[in-house]
């Protein structure tokens, strides 16, 4: 399952109304909380031999909004729970941040996540 894939079903339930997208909030979904995800990086794997490697990595960062900063900071640590599952390594602690223009409350966070190709 490609590491997308793997966020997505890890995520759905966790986060209200399935609220889970790839890069940016697209712009017909008005939702209030919601999580995106983008990869930003990952650590390759290379063969002497100039082999294929079975897995891939990939470094995601997940940014999670909501109405206000205790609802960011609680589903930012459900969201990290859930990562686990996949399971992925957390890289670190979430990180707060706001929207003022939505007048969002969010968190942001890098996980290391293996997958097959």
């Amino acid at each position: 399952m490609n590491a997308e894939s793997l966020i997505y079903t890890a995520l759905k339930d966790v986060v209200p109304g399935s609220h889970v997208y790839p890069v940016d909030l697209p712009a017909t979904v008005t939702a209030a909380t919601y999580v995106t995800y983008v990869q930003v990086g990952g650590d390759a794997v290379n063969f002497l031999d100039g082999g294929k490697p079975s897995k891939k990595n990939g470094r995601f960062q997940l940014n999670v909004w909501a109405p206000s900063d205790h609802e960011a900071a609680a589903l930012a640590r459900l969201v990290e729970d859930a990562m686990r599952t996949i399971p992925a390594q957390v890289l670190g602690a979430s990180v707060s941040t706001t929207d003022p223009a939505l007048d969002t409350y969010g968190r942001r966070q890098d996980f290391s996540v293996w997958f097959n190709d």
